[in-house]
């Protein structure tokens, strides 16, 4: 997607060690033009394929999945990463490293809105290191339903997310609006 890629170029920072500090526009801030763009784009990725609801990881995944949520018309869910006090009942969890954090994070999701016997499509920001998403489709199969495909705003190849999610046998679609090959030397280069 050309408008993302140019607002990376722009207002990104390769802090290296792979982070990509995107702030102000996914991660703090938040273009509403820019994300409804990003939402169609996702849902045009994804048409053709039955979805049910949207999966996403608070907090950066939930503008890019609500756009998309909104161009499918379907409902989305958030996994939390802290239990408020009005989560009872059944709660799916697992966790998963962050590398913005260094640190492993809950995911949970409370059971009364991942019903069994759904085609469930996971949306976030990032597809890095691909755990994060795995552990989100963990929930899915948790839930005894089905993961429909999987979209990020930015893949990052360099770290092998794609590969690890093929090695853990997760063949549906999925996509990126946003490929980048390298983050050597400071730079940003995109997959053409």
């Amino acid at each position: 997607m050309e408008a993302l890629k140019q607002r990376i170029l722009a207002e990104g920072r390769n802090l290296g060690g792979g982070i990509l500090k995107i702030d102000s526009l996914l991660n703090h801030q938040i273009y509403p033009d820019l994300m409804l763009q990003m939402g169609q784009e996702m849902a045009a990725r994804f048409a053709g394929i039955k979805v049910d609801r949207i999966l996403t990881a608070e907090i950066s995944g939930i503008a890019p999945a609500m756009m998309t949520g909104l161009a499918l018309g379907v409902p989305i869910v958030y996994a939390r990463k802290i239990k408020p006090i009005t989560m009872f009942g059944p709660v799916f969890l697992e966790t998963a490293p962050s590398h913005t954090k260094g640190t492993d994070v809950n995911l949970l999701v409370s059971a009364e809105f991942m019903p069994s016997n759904q085609d469930v499509l996971i949306i976030d920001d990032f597809l890095a290191t691909g755990k994060t998403l795995r552990a989100l489709a963990r929930i899915v199969e948790g839930a005894q339903s089905r993961v429909a495909g999987v979209g990020v705003v930015v893949e990052k190849t360099f770290e092998g997310g794609r590969d690890y999610m093929r090695s853990k046998g997760y063949t549906m679609p999925m996509h990126a609006l946003a490929t980048i090959t390298s983050m050597d030397d400071g730079k940003i280069v995109f997959a053409e």
